[in-house]
């Protein structure tokens, strides 16, 4: 890193490694034990993150009566569900333009559904009392550069057009509402994102599990699963799971069903996060109504305020490693903490010296639309493909993968996009070089005004979802 400027590395002098979410927090929950002998039940959930524990609530919630197991490989929330930035997007789609470029004819119901999605949430987390620092702050997408104002006023007009509460934000606005030099405009997205605490989102779910009655067994990683017309049988190192139905909820993991894997790619995220501001440094950045902001370039930052007044602040990099390996050793990159704190300080150079105290980072699933997909055959289903924006999509994904188990036909389930798989990746080397060669030009047009060069026109032209 001799590159990296001194100045800069001043800044993580005294960082850990350690998740901010999980640091000393009262409300973890104690752990549960793992499965040992053999149960039945009806339905059984592999994997115990926001979309396994979705799945299970909402069919408690479907059917009272419903016998529900979980089985985690670890403990409860110990993947990206966790560890994420806290920002809960009401888009299903990964954003409304990507939605937009390829499910035209359905976005209308696309959006709806998310709102309603959202709105879902929020009175969830209400009925359960779930104390995760809930706020519908909405999100700011602001351009850093004056090429990525462009169409952000044409964005702006067609979303409310489609039933979203959006407002373009010159200059003079976004400065009064956050203070950064290198602010060109947003686009204010008044009520479609909420931030939470997504640890305490996942104890709070896992506990109204368990109230309603569903079991949940932690280090039960589940080996394979064994096919019959009556049931499944699933089977742990210690035990097994005979089950009516088996929902997959493993995301990023290696998915069971082998024909799924080629639809999605680990790629790694990290975040860091800085001291309480004081009084004075909040004072010279402004941010009274404590938005959620991403910025609007194709390699993009994504950042917040905490409830103790620190900011999250993480992106830009999405790591992807050769053959997809998915390693702890790979959730700790001091490159690219000393990348996010160069970025940080060209953003709110009026926080100099400022100490970041944690960092942290991890996989997420990505596939080539960049939004979830599912599939369904006979007794098993399974989603997957989030992208990074799946704190609420999940609850969607789990809802829809219950209408297919159960056999409903509903409004989700008729979707193009729940119908439809993505393009998948190539195999190795083949998949390796294809990714790199994409982070390269993408991060090529951002220096370049945004002008996309012949591979990624090529890559638009055949439906792959890297323009997001």
């Amino acid at each position: 890193m001799s590159d990296i400027d001194p100045f800069v590395l001043r800044h993580l002098k005294d960082v850990q490694p350690v998740l901010y979410w999980l640091d000393e927090d009262p409300l973890e929950p104690d752990s549960h034990s793992a499965l040992i002998g053999d149960l039945t039940t009806e339905l059984c959930i592999v994997g115990a993150g926001y979309t396994g524990l979705w799945t299970a609530l909402l069919a408690k919630e479907r059917n009272p009566g419903r016998d529900v197991i979980i089985l985690e490989q670890r403990e409860t929330g110990a993947g990206a569900s966790g560890r994420n930035g806290g920002f809960c997007n009401s888009s299903l789609t990964h954003g409304f333009l990507n939605g937009y470029r390829r499910f035209r004819k359905e976005i209308a119901t696309i959006e709806r559904l998310g709102r309603e999605n959202l709105d879902e949430i929020e009175e969830t987390i209400k009925r359960y009392n779930i104390d995760c620092d809930w706020e519908r702050t909405g999100e700011l997408r602001v351009a850093v550069a004056p090429w990525q104002i462009e169409g952000m006023r044409e964005e702006a007009e067609l979303r409310n057009k489609y039933g979203d509460n959006v407002e373009f934000l010159n200059k003079e606005e976004i400065q009064r509402r956050v203070k950064s030099p290198i602010y060109e405009g947003a686009l204010f997205d008044h009520d479609g994102t909420a931030l939470v605490d997504p640890a305490r989102l996942v104890w709070g779910l896992e506990k109204a599990c368990l109230s309603l009655g569903v079991k949940i067994y932690e280090n039960s990683k589940v080996d394979w699963l064994e096919k019959s017309n009556e049931s499944v049988v699933v089977h742990t190192a210690y035990g097994t799971v005979t089950a009516l139905k088996v929902a997959l909820a493993t995301n990023v993991f290696r998915s069971l069903v082998r024909s799924a894997r080629k639809y999605v790619v680990p790629v790694y995220d990290y975040q860091l996060v800085t001291e309480p501001l004081t009084p004075e440094q909040r004072a010279s950045i402004g941010w009274a109504e404590r938005e959620g902001i991403s910025d609007a370039g194709n390699q993009f930052h994504y950042y917040r305020l905490t409830s103790d007044g620190c900011i999250l602040w993480g992106g830009y990099d999405a790591i992807y490693n050769f053959r997809g390996k998915v390693r702890q050793e790979y959730e700790f990159s001091p490159e690219t903490y000393a990348t996010l704190a160069s970025h940080f300080l060209k953003t709110f150079p009026q926080l100099e010296g400022i100490q970041f105290t944690h960092s942290w980072g991890g996989a997420i699933d990505t596939c080539t639309r960049f939004s979830p997909f599912w599939g369904h055959k006979g007794r098993i289903a399974y989603v997957m493909g989030y992208t990074g924006l799946g704190v609420a999509a999940t609850r969607f994904g789990a809802a829809t993968m219950l209408d297919l188990l159960d056999g409903e036909k509903t409004e989700r389930t008729t979707l193009k996009m729940v119908r439809r798989k993505p393009l998948p990746f190539p195999p190795e080397p083949l998949r390796y070089f294809f990714i790199r060669l994409t982070q390269w030009s993408i991060n090529k047009a951002d220096q370049n005004n945004g002008r996309r060069n012949i591979w990624l026109k090529v890559l638009d032209r055949v439906g792959l979802g890297f323009d997001s």
